[in-house]
């Protein structure tokens, strides 16, 4: 039984793969005998013994590679592959997964580099080698650095190491004490490390905080890059810390004196400054007066005379203007400036220079339903009302009478400089022709004209100097007239007797029916004012002439009152 149990144990002892301790027996050539105490000895090629070649008789440890081989029946022995078991079988003693070593960068390798780490090589991943990806990995052969193991691989007996691991938990500590240290209102010294469209991320060495763009200058910021660039080192102000989130709002802004504090002492109403155009919108220009502090300039208040339909007409980014304080709200941190205000105001001695009465010449800018605008100077209108414009005729519409572009000869007959506004009279600056018409239409004179106009309750008929009189319905014909377009036309030539005369109101009444009465029955009809004969149906007859008159002269054109600023 013991024999065959130590036999047992031999055959254990004697497999491939094996570590045994042997005495080297013999060299022969190329190979070292080892005797291991198995049946015969095993030979190891001596190039595994490199340059110390043992000597008979001295003891190494080898590996059975072969019991028997195939073609010579030896024992085939490794002294290299039982030195790599065992070298191996010390790594595993020293290094486990998640240790820390140091190493030197022997060489690039594909895929990394080669880590020299006491007497074994270990393999450093190029996307481990730092926390962004490395393009370049040649400079870093021939440096020490500390790594930490990610893997030990059986199987290709190596390390895999990482240097990257080792940054990300020194930072993750780094930062963690940071986002406990810091405190609302200190502040830090911080790196620039990313600017955006909505601000800039800062490197609070080790704690990205971010600086949004409202926080970095009491004035307008179009975009961070205006005023940071990446790496530029700062002093910001902690805002706010979200330990729970890791976040911190950081203040550029705050670390300098708000300009808004005093802003009314040292931008007192009135007052006239300095500044730079820094943006424009439709309805004004934004005008820097200090570091941080912009007003706003109206277009209302570009130019006393002009009108501005946009900023860009007049100002472009970047001019320097002189500018006056309107007004300061403090709370809504609003200045309104104004630029007319540094010159000054024509309307306040247009008075002096268009006195009332004065005759005056220009031309005709624009037309409004009530009336025309006149170009006194630039700037400066004056405005001709239709009932200002003809003596003799009830204007309409000035198109009636003037062309834009026309230059007119005209009377100022109101100046209001509050209101910024100058009346003129065209008709004013002509002879009344009115002062004749008494004795040159008599009252039962026979007259020619045109029709030139037809309303509801009558025919307007133009006779000589421009003057209109007034043919009502019932005084067209002896028979009845329905409509005043069945019997008259525009631009019919007519004769008719004068029934009328009325130089107060400037009113003319002719008669069409009337040619065919006799100079009693005219005077008649004169004295009765116009009055329907008895008998006459409602139809044919709108009541006196005298009313019927009034209305066509009063009521046929609805007058318009001239409103300020409606010369555009």
């Amino acid at each position: 039984m013991a024999e065959m149990l130590a036999q047992a144990g031999q055959e254990l002892k004697f497999k491939g793969g094996a570590l045994v301790e042997g005495v080297v027996s013999a060299i022969k050539g190329d190979e070292i005998f080892v005797d291991i105490g198995y049946k015969s000895s095993g030979a190891v090629d001596a190039s595994e013994f490199g340059e110390l070649v043992p000597a008979v008789g001295d003891k190494v440890t080898v590996m059975i590679r072969e019991l028997e081989n195939d073609k010579t029946g030896t024992v085939v022995l490794s002294k290299k592959a039982a030195d790599d078991q065992i070298r191996w079988k010390k790594i595993l003693e020293r290094y486990t997964e998640g240790c820390v070593v140091t190493g030197t960068i022997k060489s690039l390798v594909r895929g990394g580099l080669l880590v020299a780490i006491d007497d074994i090589d270990a393999f450093l991943p190029g996307s481990q080698v730092d926390m962004a990806p490395v393009k370049d990995l040649e400079p870093y052969v021939g440096q020490t650095f500390d790594f930490k193991v990610i893997k030990i691989s059986n199987e290709r007996r190596n390390l895999i190491v990482s240097r990257r691991e080792l940054i990300e938990g020194a930072l993750a500590e780094k930062k963690s004490e940071l986002l406990a240290s810091l405190q609302k209102g200190e502040v830090r010294k911080g790196r620039v490390k990313n600017i955006t469209d909505f601000g800039a991320f800062v490197d609070l060495d080790g704690l990205d905080g971010l600086l949004h763009i409202t926080d970095m200058s009491w004035g307008r910021v179009k975009h961070p890059g205006e005023i940071l660039k990446v790496g530029q080192e700062i002093n910001v102000m902690v805002l706010d810390v979200d330990r729970e989130r890791e976040r911190v709002s950081l203040g550029l802004k705050q670390t300098t004196p708000n300009p808004w504090e005093n802003i009314q002492e040292q931008f007192p109403v009135g007052a006239r400054v300095s500044g730079k155009v820094v943006n424009l919108a439709a309805y004004g220009a934004f005008v820097e007066i200090a570091p941080g502090v912009e007003g706003l300039v109206h277009i209302s208040e570009f130019s006393w005379t002009k009108r501005i339909a946009r900023a860009s007409d007049m100002l472009s980014v970047g001019d320097e203007v002189q500018v006056v304080v309107l007004s300061v709200d403090v709370e809504n941190q609003k200045i309104a400036l104004g630029i007319r205000q540094t010159q000054a105001n024509p309307w306040d001695t247009v008075q002096d220079r268009y006195p009332v009465g004065t005759k005056i010449r220009g031309k005709v800018r624009n037309f409004t339903q009530y009336g025309a605008f006149v170009e006194l100077e630039e700037g400066i209108d004056g405005m001709i009302h239709v009932s200002d414009m003809s003596w003799t005729r009830k204007i309409n519409h000035p198109s009636e009478c003037l062309q834009k572009g026309q230059e007119v000869e005209a009377v100022v007959i109101d100046v209001n400089p509050k209101e910024q506004r100058i009346s003129l009279g065209l008709k004013q600056a002509q002879t009344d022709p009115w002062t004749e018409i008494a004795s040159k239409y008599t009252v039962g004179s026979v007259v020619k004209g045109k029709v030139s106009k037809i309303a509801s309750f009558g025919a307007f008929v133009e006779l000589e100097d421009g003057v209109d009189g007034l043919v009502h319905i019932s005084q067209i014909s002896n028979d009845r007239v329905e409509k005043v377009k069945d019997a008259l036309a525009v631009g019919q030539e007519v004769e008719a007797r004068v029934i009328k005369v009325d130089r107060g109101e400037r009113r003319i009444g002719l008669s069409i029916r009337a040619m065919d009465m006799s100079e009693e029955e005219v005077k008649a009809l004169a004295n009765e004012g116009g009055q329907e004969e008895p008998g006459k149906s409602e139809s044919s007859s709108a009541g006196s002439f005298g009313n019927a008159f009034a209305n066509a002269f009063d009521n046929a054109f609805a007058n318009v009152e001239w409103q300020p600023g409606e010369a555009n």
